[in-house]
């Protein structure tokens, strides 16, 4: 059912995105993300984390080894829609574990690890996006730097989370909108979260997000 005030846009595999006719993020009815499986207890799984944690501050590597399973391809698959590089996506993501590795000690374990470790991967890729632009801005070649094109998106970063026509979609925006939309549609953040993740104020964050569905929604429309 389409709303009254709203346009529709969908895309393959059954995706829709709907949006307010006065371009509020808040009231997107039909949003633009992939849900995660449902889980039989998420109390269950958050005390189970923390066990993990705590195991892994305390020097378990079988600890490290359930937190990296359980959050790996969600890291992964954040940091490739931010810099639409397979390779980079992996080494950022890699890297990104390896840094909140390095600063478990002073985690805290009643906080959920997985916002904490996204944090850092969306922050180190919009880095590196933001570097690969200024390489290709002064490039004598200005292909130098870009986004490789007329290859496939592995198989595993983008129809097992957005249609192709979505994620060629989202390579037209800027990093920062980008890793807005990953943020906000992928792994489920609330405008204030995402806020604190990028040291933005949340009016900052709503006024970006509005303006890169907008955009997203007319490249989709034009696809």
């Amino acid at each position: 059912m389409v709303v009254p005030g709203k346009r529709l846009l969908t895309a393959r595999l059954g995706e829709e995105i709907q949006l307010a006719a006065d371009g509020s993020t808040e009231s997107v009815a039909v949003p633009l993300r992939a849900t995660r499986a449902a889980s039989p207890s998420k109390a269950l799984d958050r005390r189970r984390e923390r066990r993990w944690v705590k195991a892994a501050q305390s020097g378990s590597d079988e600890a490290l080894e359930h937190l990296y399973r359980r959050h790996w391809p969600w890291a992964h698959r954040a940091a490739y829609l931010v810099v639409h590089d397979a390779a980079a996506a992996e080494d950022i993501a890699q890297e990104a574990f390896l840094a909140a590795i390095r600063s478990l000690d002073r985690f805290d374990r009643r906080r959920p690890f997985g916002p904490w470790l996204n944090r850092i991967v969306v922050n180190r890729a919009i880095d590196w996006a933001r570097a690969r632009s200024l390489r290709s801005e002064t490039a004598a070649d200005p292909e130098v730097g870009s986004p490789r094109s007329g290859q496939p998106d592995p198989p595993e970063l983008s129809s097992a989370v957005y249609s192709d026509e979505t994620v060629a979609a989202l390579r037209t925006l800027s990093p920062e909108q980008r890793a807005l939309i990953v943020l906000r549609y992928l792994l489920e953040y609330t405008p204030g979260e995402i806020g604190e993740a990028l040291g933005l104020p949340r009016g900052t964050v709503n006024s970006r997000l509005r303006r890169g569905l907008d955009r997203l929604a007319t490249e989709m429309e034009a696809r």
